[in-house]
């Protein structure tokens, strides 16, 4: 069993970055601010709060995907975070290191994999705890494609001897890399997920293959696009399958489209997202 102890050095400092434009009811444009906080000494180790106008309905925790490579960013994430805080939630938008170009995973955003991707993940939802004013009663993981994978291994990480100050109460993976053996055989991503857990599938997948790590104790939902060819939609229903089969609360939701339909917030498989949501909180 693979077991990691995070030292990340104590607290959080913020700043707001930046005021982002968005459209309100009535099509007008208004500003939403962003707060930045840094979780760790990394230029990775950052994540994005924006909270709603109004009283929040819970914590969504973005992150994003890109095959865990360094050459994606959080910058991915923000127009969902900010489409949700419009709607409501407050965001918490994570960057991580990723596995980046060159030896030892160098090169901006550099310096992932397994370990250290994991840690960054875990240590970001953590940090949540320490972000005042904050109703942490409901914290959903969402998602993309790596981020997916990246979501739902997040609500099984106290198994694995990662901490988990801020338990994750709701998984929502869009087009999810969810059975790390099988993409791996498959070569997803050039071969994404042998550079990301740093070997061919083995025991070392146990501690990071949500499929592995069945059945979790909250409800998954599984949105993917018929028409997806970089993640297959197998990856997801069949996760299902399984979750179901072991007694867990999953659900398949399918929808028209490509691998980034589900991303777009203006999207119908965007909408089928938000209904999820509306149905959490």
């Amino acid at each position: 069993m693979l077991t990691r102890r995070i030292l990340l050095g104590a607290g959080l400092t913020g700043a707001v970055i930046v005021t982002a434009g968005c459209l309100d009811e009535e099509g007008e444009e208004e500003g939403v601010a962003m707060e930045r906080f840094e979780y760790g000494s990394d230029a990775s180790q950052f994540a994005e709060l924006t909270r709603p106008q109004t009283r929040s309905r819970g914590v969504v925790v973005v992150i994003h995907g890109g095959f865990w490579k360094a050459a994606y960013d959080a910058s991915l994430g923000r127009p969902l975070a900010l489409d949700l805080a419009r709607r409501g939630w407050t965001t918490w938008n994570i960057e991580y290191r990723r596995v980046g170009p060159g030896a030892g995973g160098g090169g901006p955003g550099g310096g992932g994999g397994v370990p250290a991707t994991l840690d960054d993940v875990a240590a970001a939802i953590d940090a949540l705890a320490d972000v005042t004013d904050l109703d942490r009663s409901t914290i959903v993981t969402l998602g993309h494609s790596a981020g997916g994978h990246l979501a739902a291994w997040a609500a099984a990480r106290g198994r694995f001897g990662w901490p988990e100050r801020v338990p994750v109460t709701a998984v929502i993976s869009q087009a999810g890399v969810l059975d790390l053996t099988r993409a791996s055989r498959a070569g997803l991503g050039g071969g994404a997920v042998e550079a990301f857990v740093g070997g061919p599938p083995g025991p070392a997948y146990d501690a990071v293959d949500p499929t592995r790590q069945l059945p979790l104790d909250v409800p998954v939902w599984c949105v993917h696009g018929r028409g997806d060819t970089s993640v297959p939609p197998s990856q997801s229903s069949s996760y299902v399958e399984r979750a179901v089969a072991a007694g867990a609360t999953a659900e398949l939701v399918e929808v028209d489209g490509d691998h980034f339909v589900v991303i777009d917030p203006t999207s119908q498989a965007w909408a089928r997202t938000i209904a999820i949501l509306d149905g959490i909180g």
